[in-house]
Protein backbone atom coordinates (compact mmCIF):
# COMPACT_ATOMS: atom_id res chain seq x y z
CA UNK A 1 0.00 0.00 0.00
CA UNK A 2 1.62 3.21 -1.14
CA UNK A 3 -1.00 5.68 0.03
CA UNK A 4 -0.84 7.75 -3.15
CA UNK A 5 -4.12 9.33 -4.22
CA UNK A 6 -6.08 7.07 -6.52
CA UNK A 7 -4.44 3.85 -5.31
CA UNK A 8 -6.75 0.95 -4.62
CA UNK A 9 -5.78 -0.35 -1.23
CA UNK A 10 -5.88 -3.98 -0.09
CA UNK A 11 -9.29 -3.37 1.52
CA UNK A 12 -10.57 -2.51 -1.96
CA UNK A 13 -11.50 1.10 -1.19
CA UNK A 14 -10.00 4.22 -2.73
CA UNK A 15 -10.39 6.45 0.33
CA UNK A 16 -9.00 9.62 -1.27
CA UNK A 17 -11.37 9.17 -4.20
CA UNK A 18 -14.33 8.43 -1.93
CA UNK A 19 -13.54 11.47 0.20
CA UNK A 20 -13.40 13.68 -2.92
CA UNK A 21 -16.71 12.26 -4.13
CA UNK A 22 -18.40 12.73 -0.75
CA UNK A 23 -16.93 16.05 0.36
CA UNK A 24 -16.45 17.82 -2.98
CA UNK A 25 -19.03 16.03 -5.11
CA UNK A 26 -21.87 15.68 -2.60
CA UNK A 27 -20.95 18.67 -0.46
CA UNK A 28 -20.74 16.64 2.75
CA UNK A 29 -18.91 18.01 5.76
CA UNK A 30 -16.05 15.74 6.92
CA UNK A 31 -17.97 14.63 10.02
CA UNK A 32 -20.99 13.79 7.84
CA UNK A 33 -18.77 11.80 5.46
CA UNK A 34 -17.19 9.76 8.27
CA UNK A 35 -20.58 9.12 9.91
CA UNK A 36 -21.78 7.30 6.78
CA UNK A 37 -21.44 3.58 6.25
CA UNK A 38 -19.89 2.51 2.92
CA UNK A 39 -23.35 1.33 1.84
CA UNK A 40 -24.90 4.73 2.62
CA UNK A 41 -22.16 6.55 0.71
CA UNK A 42 -22.56 4.18 -2.25
CA UNK A 43 -26.31 4.80 -2.26
CA UNK A 44 -25.76 8.58 -2.23
CA UNK A 45 -23.28 8.25 -5.09
CA UNK A 46 -25.61 6.00 -7.08
CA UNK A 47 -23.24 3.02 -6.96
CA UNK A 48 -24.30 -0.63 -6.90
CA UNK A 49 -22.29 -2.65 -4.39
CA UNK A 50 -24.48 -5.74 -4.62
CA UNK A 51 -22.72 -7.08 -7.70
CA UNK A 52 -26.05 -8.37 -8.96
CA UNK A 53 -27.60 -5.28 -10.44
CA UNK A 54 -29.34 -4.21 -7.25
CA UNK A 55 -32.97 -3.51 -7.84
CA UNK A 56 -35.79 -3.12 -5.38
CA UNK A 57 -36.16 -5.37 -2.37
CA UNK A 58 -38.80 -8.04 -2.86
CA UNK A 59 -39.94 -11.09 -0.87
CA UNK A 60 -37.53 -13.44 -2.64
CA UNK A 61 -34.53 -11.17 -2.01
CA UNK A 62 -35.60 -10.65 1.63
CA UNK A 63 -35.84 -14.44 2.12
CA UNK A 64 -32.36 -14.87 0.58
CA UNK A 65 -30.91 -12.24 2.92
CA UNK A 66 -32.68 -13.72 5.97
CA UNK A 67 -31.26 -17.16 5.13
CA UNK A 68 -27.78 -15.75 4.57
CA UNK A 69 -27.77 -13.52 7.67
CA UNK A 70 -30.03 -15.09 10.31
CA UNK A 71 -30.88 -13.16 13.47
CA UNK A 72 -29.79 -16.08 15.65
CA UNK A 73 -27.28 -18.86 15.04
CA UNK A 74 -28.77 -21.99 13.54
CA UNK A 75 -30.00 -24.34 16.25
CA UNK A 76 -30.19 -21.62 18.90
CA UNK A 77 -33.20 -21.68 21.19
CA UNK A 78 -35.75 -18.94 20.34
CA UNK A 79 -35.89 -16.06 22.78
CA UNK A 80 -39.04 -14.45 24.12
Amino acid sequence: MTGAAGDVHPDGLDWPGLMRAGIQGLGLKPREFWALTPAELALMLGLDLTGGGGGPMNRVRLAELAARFPDAPEGAAPTG
